[in-house]
């Protein structure tokens, strides 16, 4: 028994350490990696989002920074015009996202692999296409949107780097919690179903259509937080910002973290997002370097940095038998 109550307490340990060091981190640095570590937490959160729809339901989106930009905008549009505050906007940023999510794929849910997903880059392009032709007069063009307001809680403003990182890390926390709840729940392991056999899923009496239709309005209403942080954290916003390469990044932070893994997706976020600003001051060779580990890690370790449960006891079986053998 107090073996047991030791083994505990020393499993919690590296957690209270991550803890201590995040908490402690802003203390430690600059506002340029304060700002580095903001911009981090809300790509973490559409990695989340977009590994709900990916990582969880296996269904391809390389479309997400369509609803990243709804959300920005819609906040930013609601901000300015009628003045409405970027708190209040949260809740609507996230309903308007995960509404032109369910509208968008709900005549596409049906099509699989490489086709959903040229899809889903059609509709990126056009959102972005619309921004920048200033659609009805309010999208600003090219130019985009200025002037949004900052973030206020019961008269407290937030406008310091250090500020919006805790007001970040809270909305990180607390997806990653609801994320998690949601992975080991029934929808979760039913859309494990879905990704594994898609046949047998429906043989077993799971309404396949319905859940990849709510895996993809999670993941867009998710994107639409990650838009409202980042138009509140900014203050202005244009079209250059939700381009394909910016589905692209979600999408490679996905896969390098390890889809369905939630760890995993923060690490992916930290590999994508903070490795190439440590090697800034290598202009000419960082991306050069960087594109060649990211080839490695797909050749070497294709599950990802950190597995999904699921890949790594398929992992453990695997070096099991491989140990008996010899």
């Amino acid at each position: 028994m107090p073996g047991g109550i030791l083994d505990l307490k020393a499993r919690w340990i590296p957690y209270l350490v991550a803890g201590a060091a995040i908490v402690a981190y802003p203390l430690l640095v600059n506002d340029y990696w304060i700002d580095v570590a903001n911009f981090l937490g809300i790509y973490i959160i559409l990695g989340l989002s977009l590994n709900i729809i990916v990582g969880y339901a296996g269904l391809f989106n390389l479309g997400q920074a369509a609803f990243f930009a709804i959300g920005a905008y819609s906040t930013a549009i609601l901000n300015t015009v009628y003045h409405v505050p970027v708190l209040v906007m949260l809740p609507v940023s996230t309903i308007l996202a995960a509404v032109f999510g369910y509208l968008v794929s709900m005549p596409i849910i049906h099509l699989r692999g490489d086709y959903l997903c040229i899809v889903t880059i059609g509709f990126g392009e056009v959102v972005q296409i619309a921004l920048t032709n200033n659609i009805f007069g309010i999208t600003g063009g090219p130019n985009g949107i200025v002037d949004i307001g900052r973030p206020s809680l019961f008269g407290f403003h937030i406008y310091q780097p250090f500020q919006y990182y805790f007001f970040i890390l809270f909305f990180v926390l607390l997806v990653a919690a609801g994320i998690k709840r949601l992975e080991n729940s029934r929808i979760g392991r039913a859309w494990n179903y879905i990704r594994e056999d898609e046949l047998a899923a429906k043989s077993m009496g799971i309404d396949v259509r319905k859940l990849k239709l709510l895996a993809f309005v999670l993941g867009s209403g998710l994107a639409g937080v990650a838009g409202n942080i980042y138009a509140a954290k900014m203050t202005v916003i244009a079209p250059g910002s939700f381009d394909f390469l910016a589905s692209l990044l979600m999408f490679c932070i996905v896969v390098l973290g390890g889809p369905g893994s939630t760890v995993g997706i923060m690490l992916g976020a930290v590999g994508m997002f903070v490795l190439p600003e440590l090697f800034r001051g290598f202009t000419q060779a960082r991306m050069l370097v960087f594109g060649v580990a990211m080839i490695a890690m797909m050749l070497f370790r294709p599950e990802g940095i950190w597995p999904a449960r699921r890949y790594r006891e398929e992992i453990r079986s695997e070096e099991k038998d491989t140990a008996s053998l010899t």
